[in-house]
C-alpha cells in the first residue's frame, strides 16, 4: 500500500518523511489540492532506479541488435577485449 501524504505533512514533516523514506526504502506520494503531484524517495532508491532504467535501455539496444542482425562471434568479441585490456595496460 503506497504512502501518501499532503504538501503541508512535506512542509511541516520534513524530516519524519525524509526518515520514512531513508528506512523503508520507498517513496512517500504527495499531493496538491487532493491531487497526486510528487514522489519522494530517499537517493538511494533512485540511484537503483535509474540503475534499473539503464540497464533496461541497454538490454533493448542488445535485443534490438540481435534482431537486426547486428551480432559478432563471441570468441571475436573475447579476442577485441584481451586486445583492449592489453593496450590499456601499457
Amino acid at each position: 500500500m503506497p504512502t501518501i501524504r499532503s504538501s503541508t505533512d512535506l512542509r511541516n514533516s520534513y524530516n519524519e518523511i525524509s526518515n520514512f523514506c531513508n528506512q523503508r526504502q520507498e517513496p512517500v506520494f504527495i499531493t496538491k489540492n487532493g491531487q497526486g503531484d510528487l514522489a519522494v524517495m530517499s537517493m538511494d532508491v533512485y540511484d537503483k532506479l535509474s540503475g534499473k532504467a539503464e540497464l533496461y535501455q541497454l538490454l533493448d539496444q542488445g535485443r534490438t541488435a540481435v534482431l537486426e542482425g547486428r551480432t559478432r562471434p563471441l570468441a571475436d568479441v573475447l579476442q577485441s577485449l584481451k586486445t583492449r585490456i592489453a593496450n590499456e595496460m601499457l
